[in-house]
Parts: structure tokens; C-alpha cells; sequence
């Protein structure tokens, strides 16, 4: 028997024709495109032997009784996914900053929120567990023994959203450094716990604001919501305490819900709010956090008077990364986003137009004097930094107006030959309206109500003389002759 490697099966297909079975396997071989799911060892040995071996590319397997190739061909499926998913696994981990081992706090009480749900999830819908606190970092174990180690030193920033207008209290962290949560790297990490379900049946009756059992709901809701901010606000707590005692220092930030506001960061409209270092939803997945420290720029997209909403898109300092976009925020929250990014003192331009972001970027990120206002040569002006957002947003102002002019603009020939038949015209009109008098308007404008109303009648007397004297042929008939 020959083995082959399952990284060197391109496709298998099993078909049936007739009363047989046909089990087809293709291989990867030099002179044919390999794809995206060929692995790198695959290729460098497609690229090394391609000059002088022979590669089988096609591989032909017929049974009457289809059962035993159907089995065979459930289980090249079945390995080729697992030897996938494994090397995407290690691809991932490759890339991984190695973290500290967790020491666990022993002959002390460890502080423990209990009762709560991770995101993201470990595998299925739903990671729930505990949270515990330890001498280097966290600890999340979930109830089926699964565990995550946040260490302190990994943490970037570490965010309390109590639970007021939201129907859950969390705790995010977003961390320096990727870590691996089930077969993914993932830069943010969330635990938190419901205040009411997502979704409640609704009685079909409807129920009385003043109905005892309604308000009795109302309360134990403010009550338990007071008790779970209360809980994860000690927690954290006591999560600074222990990090204090051990030489690391983490500060929880709290979102500023009044400056707020409503926009569309991936794919649905969600409530963004501030913190003292970031920019945040963490409600909604995926979570959006924005690091201040890392904005060097804020412009303003679509800004117009009869707009109802504008883009704002945030420029990182690392020009080789694509800027962050908030789609769709109200006119009536800019003043409010400016009056912020002027208190974190983050420069802001605005415009009119949507501009292309890619070309912008890979523009900027070549010109060593970016900040500069003269060239290489010292001497020739430019604009220094983002000011040439502005130029961007004149030369579209500019071509706008071309645009314009072009549309209702016209050849020289074509105004020559445009002005000859307005002449014409205008003469043919004068003699058409050469009975027109210009004194005699004059006089009747000076007339007063009973000399016009004389000459109306006067007027119109002549005109009756006359038009009985012109009808008066068609209108005679014969009369008929009596017998």
C-alpha cells in the first residue's frame, strides 16, 4: 500500500452511476492553482519537486456496494477538517506574545463574582462560570472546567458599565496582547450578568400601570439592579486592591452615558459612549473600543445643512492601520462630540464630502514631512498635517462647480448661432406688433375710471358694428319659398 498525506488532497467526491459507486480524490500537483486551503508545507514541496517529479493528480475508486465508500469518503472529510482547523490553530498561537503563568492566591480569601457569562463564548452559545481574582491576574472557569487567565500586565484597560438604561452590568477588558479563547486570538474579553431576560413572554391581557403585581415586578427590578451594581462595583474593588498589593496597577474606567450618542461602528446602530481613555460599545457584538491615546486625528464626513446625520472617522496614529468610521450620527450630537474631542484635546476637521480613506492613508504614510508645511526643500509651502483634508474637500467643492458650469455651459459657435435667431425673432415680433402704440398706453395709464369706462363702452360699441357687418353674409339663410 501507498499512504498519502491528507494535506496532499485537494477535493474528494463521490458520485453514483448506474448500480456503482465512484469515489474520485484529486491530489495537488505542479501546473495546477492550489488554492486557499493548501497549507504552506504543501506548496514549498509543490514549488521544490515541480522541475523533475511526477505528481499523480487524480485518483479513481469504483464499488458495487456503495457502503463502504461512502464511509471512506465521510472520514478524508472528516480528517481533512480536523488537520485544518489544527493548523489554523497553530498559525494563530505562532503569532502569540507568551503570557505569565497565573499564581494563585492561597491562605487568603480569593474575591469571586459568581453566576456570570463570558464573552466570547468558549464553544455553543452560552460560556457561564466564575470570575476570580488572583495575585498575578484573573481567573474565568466555566462551569464544563474550562479556563481563562487574564494576567494583569496584559490588561490595557479595564471598564465597569453598571447597568442603568442597559438590561446587563459588565466587566470588559481590552487587553495589550492577544489571547487564545478557544481556537481564536481575541483582544477583548467581557463577563457580565442579565438584570431581566433579553426576551419576556407578554400576557395577552393587557395590565394596569396601577396593577400591585406590576409595580411589585418594577421593584424587585430596581432592587436587583442596585444589588448587581453594588456586587461587580466591590469586586473591582477589590481586583485594584489585590493588584495594588502585588505591584501591578489597574484602574476601572466607567462610561460617561451623558455624552453619548447613537451610531453604526460595524453593522447596526448602537449607543457609544466615553471613558476616560476610550472610546466604547460594549454591549453589542462585535464590542467597538477605540484606545485615545492611540487618535492622532478626527474628521468629520457628510457635514451639510440639509444632511440629518453625519460619519465621523477616527485616524490612528499607526498610519499603516485603517482608520476607524461611526456611520450615521444625529446633526444634533456634533456640537456635543466636538466639545468633547476639544476637552481630550484631539484635533477635528470636518467636510462635506466622503472621502477615499485607502489612498489617503497610503499617501500619508510615505511622506516622511507629513507634519511639516514645507517640502524637502525647506522652501516650498505645503500644508502641514491634516489640514490637507481641507484641500481635499476644496478640490471636490471645485470640481462640483466644473461639473456645473459644464452642464449649463455651451460652445462659442452654438451662442453665436443662438444670438442670429434670437435677432430674427425679435424682428419678426416688431413687425407683428408694429401697430403697437407706446403714447397711447401712456395716455390710458393716466386715464382715471369713468373716461376708461367710457371708452370701453365706446369700444366696444365700434366692435359690434363691425362684427355684425362681417357676419352678417354667413349668418343670412334662405328662406324657403311657399307654394
Amino acid at each position: 500500500p501507498v499512504p498519502f498525506h491528507i494535506c496532499t488532497i485537494k477535493a474528494a467526491n463521490i458520485q453514483k452511476i448506474d448500480s456503482a459507486s465512484y469515489l474520485r480524490i484529486n491530489f495537488y500537483a505542479a501546473g495546477l492553482a492550489l488554492g486557499k486551503e493548501a497549507s504552506r508545507n504543501i506548496a514549498k514541496l509543490v514549488e521544490k519537486y515541480a522541475p523533475y517529479a511526477t505528481f499523480i493528480r487524480e485518483m479513481t475508486f469504483r464499488s458495487v456496494d456503495g457502503h463502504n465508500l461512502n464511509q471512506a469518503y465521510r472520514m478524508i472529510m472528516e480528517l481533512r477538517k480536523r488537520f485544518r482547523q489544527k493548523e489554523i490553530q497553530e498559525q494563530e498561537e505562532a503569532t502569540l506574545v507568551k503570557q505569565d503563568k497565573l499564581v494563585r492566591t492561597k491562605n487568603e480569601r480569593v474575591p469571586r463574582l459568581s453566576d456570570l457569562t463570558m464573552r466570547p463564548v468558549f464553544a455553543g452559545r452560552k460560556t457561564q462560570g466564575n470570575l476570580e481574582a488572583h495575585s498575578n491576574g484573573l481567573r474565568f472557569i466555566s462551569n464544563r472546567g474550562e479556563q481563562v487567565d487574564i494576567i494583569y500586565s496584559n490588561i490595557k484597560h479595564a471598564i465597569f458599565q453598571p447597568c442603568e438604561s442597559e438590561i446587563m452590568v459588565l466587566i470588559h477588558f481590552h487587553l495589550k496582547n492577544p489571547i487564545m479563547i478557544g481556537k481564536k486570538k481575541q483582544m477583548n474579553l467581557q463577563v457580565f450578568t442579565e438584570v431581566i431576560d433579553a426576551s419576556q413572554a407578554v400576557d395577552a391581557g393587557r395590565r394596569n400601570m396601577y396593577d400591585p403585581e406590576e409595580m411589585d415586578d418594577e421593584q424587585r427590578e430596581r432592587q436587583l439592579r442596585k444589588k448587581l451594581n453594588e456586587a461587580f462595583k466591590e469586586f473591582c474593588r477589590k481586583v485594584e486592591r489585590v493588584a495594588q498589593k502585588n505591584g501591578f496597577t489597574i484602574e476601572f474606567d466607567i462610561p460617561y452615558r451623558d455624552l453619548g450618542f447613537q451610531g453604526n461602528p460595524h453593522k447596526e446602530m448602537v449607543f457609544i459612549m466615553p471613558t476616560l481613555n476610550c472610546l466604547v460599545n460594549l454591549t453589542e457584538t462585535p464590542f467597538f473600543v477605540v484606545d485615545l491615546n492611540d487618535v492622532d486625528h478626527v474628521h468629520f464626513e457628510r457635514v451639510t445643512f440639509h444632511s440629518q446625520a453625519f460619519d465621523m472617522v477616527i485616524i490612528n496614529k499607526d498610519f499603516t492601520k485603517q482608520p476607524y468610521q461611526i456611520a450615521m450620527i444625529p446633526n444634533s450630537d456634533k456640537d456635543a462630540v466636538q466639545d468633547w474631542l476639544t476637552d481630550m484635546e484631539i484635533s477635528y476637521t470636518e467636510g462635506p464630502m466622503t472621502l477615499n480613506w485607502k489612498q489617503i492613508m497610503a499617501t500619508v504614510a510615505t511622506d516622511d514631512r507629513f507634519y511639516m508645511d514645507t517640502e524637502e526643500d525647506e522652501v516650498t509651502r505645503k500644508e502641514a498635517g491634516w489640514s490637507i483634508l481641507r484641500l481635499y474637500d476644496n478640490a471636490s467643492d471645485d470640481s462640483d462647480s466644473a461639473e456645473d458650469d459644464s452642464d449649463f455651459g455651451e460652445e462659442p459657435g452654438g451662442d453665436e448661432s443662438e444670438e442670429e435667431e434670437e435677432e430674427e425673432s425679435f424682428d419678426e415680433e416688431s413687425e407683428e406688433e408694429s401697430d403697437f402704440d407706446a403714447d397711447e398706453e401712456l395716455e390710458e395709464q393716466g386715464m382715471d375710471w369713468e373716461d376708461m369706462e367710457r371708452e370701453a363702452m365706446a369700444d366696444d360699441r365700434r366692435k359690434g358694428r363691425n362684427g355684425d357687418v362681417a357676419e352678417e353674409p354667413r349668418g343670412r339663410k334662405k328662406r324657403p319659398r311657399r307654394r
